[in-house]
């Protein structure tokens, strides 16, 4: 069941109510409960207290609130937060999305988590769950008809990027630090990736999609992620005047809060002429030979990023940021279920990528196949393939 053909009427007195309402609506194959019963995600997830929501006046706020886990974003939360903006776009002002902590906003999905249930039965039903929740959130956020403020202070990576960056405000501040690194885990950019990253400047996307290159502070404003930058010890009296607008405004209130004479430099502006020469290549190996031919120490160092790549996630997700760069943000998201579902098997680069780095923490994945000469066009675009009817996301 797609939560686009769901109508919601949510309860303003306990988040809790309203998420298990939601929770027995959207769950069609199991309860989240029993899910933790048979270990296939963690009880903790189902924290009544991961998403703080808050009704104040003709504003909301939604408060992410995992911070002991870099408030990483799970089905429990995506379940809380969703029937909370659908409520909100029919009586409130604007909304703003924040998190406990100043290490991050939201470091990405809980993905550790949905690589260990494929060990057990129903453990790609269990990701495919989460996955078409978590997607479904990102394209009401990017189709929100009220005014949508994500503070991004501190990291902001994967499913945190997909809870902002398709908002119409975001603000970052000296402690964001912003990066897609779904390629070092055997996945696609997703949460709307293969949509926002061709659209930025030249081939800046591209190259940011496949490196997994983070960017910190300014450089995510100068690179067009986020919309405003605010130093962070002012995003208290920021989120006050805010609340006191009714909506009116925003851009200027935000504006009056950013520093004096502002005009960051971007720290990748020497390179984007060399990334717009690398990147446009019709395939990773031409990058890498592009790359090798320029031979500066940007290169090297790009170069040395892509080869500790899964070399299957580094050519779907050239194809998809390709593909992207001509779809609706409901076609992205539609695509990048497809790949993610191909993704989810236990002998997978994704399970094995989520192993090498979070689980055994040995830093060396065993990709298969282990080189980019090795991959199959054709096993490549099964993976872009419609999925049955039953299983497709539906927005």
């Amino acid at each position: 069941m797609s939560m686009s053909n769901i109508t919601f009427r949510l309860s303003k007195t306990t988040a809790t109510r309203s998420a298990g309402w939601f929770n027995a609506r959207i769950m069609s194959i199991h309860s989240s409960a029993t899910l933790a019963e048979k270990g296939e995600i963690p009880s903790d997830s189902l924290n009544e207290n991961d998403v703080l929501i808050e009704n104040i006046k003709d504003s909301g706020i939604l408060t992410l609130n995992r911070p002991k886990v870099l408030n990483a974003l799970n089905l429990s939360m995506v379940r809380k937060i969703y029937p909370a903006l659908k409520e909100w776009e029919a009586s409130k002002n604007l909304v703003i999305v924040k998190a406990t902590g100043e290490k991050a906003f939201c470091a990405g999905g809980d993905v550790k988590t949905l690589a260990l249930a494929l060990n057990n039965s129903g453990g790609k039903k269990v990701g495919q769950e989460f996955f078409r929740a978590e997607y479904t959130l990102n394209h009401l956020i990017g189709t929100y008809k009220r005014p949508y403020i994500a503070l991004i202070n501190g990291i902001t990576m994967g499913g945190g990027v997909g809870l902002s960056v398709h908002g119409k405000y975001r603000i970052a501040t000296e402690n964001t630090l912003f990066a897609m690194p779904e390629t070092a885990i055997g996945l696609v950019p997703d949460v709307g990736g293969t949509f926002f990253l061709p659209r930025l400047s030249g081939k800046l996307g591209c190259y940011l999609g496949l490196t997994g290159h983070r960017l910190k502070g300014t450089d995510v404003l100068a690179a067009g992620i986020a919309t405003h930058y605010v130093p962070s010890e002012r995003l208290g009296d920021l989120t006050n005047e805010l609340l006191e607008s009714n909506g009116n405004n925003i851009s200027e209130i935000i504006k009056k809060y950013q520093p004096d004479n502002f005009n960051p430099e971007f720290s990748l502006q020497p390179y984007l002429k060399q990334i717009d020469k690398c990147f446009s290549a019709p395939n990773v190996q031409e990058i890498i030979q592009r790359l090798e031919s320029d031979g500066s120490d940007w290169a090297v160092n790009a170069i040395k990023l892509l080869k500790q790549m899964s070399p299957t996630s580094l050519t779907v997700t050239l194809q998809a940021i390709e593909k992207g760069s001509q779809l609706s943000l409901k076609e992205c998201l539609e695509m990048e279920f497809r790949l993610v579902s191909a993704a989810l098997t236990k002998d997978g680069d994704y399970y094995e990528g989520v192993r090498a780095l979070l689980v055994d923490k040995d830093k060396k994945p065993m990709w298969k196949p282990a080189q980019l000469s090795e991959i199959s066009q054709k096993a490549i675009e099964a993976r872009f393939a419609k999925l049955p009817d039953e299983e497709e996301l539906k927005l």
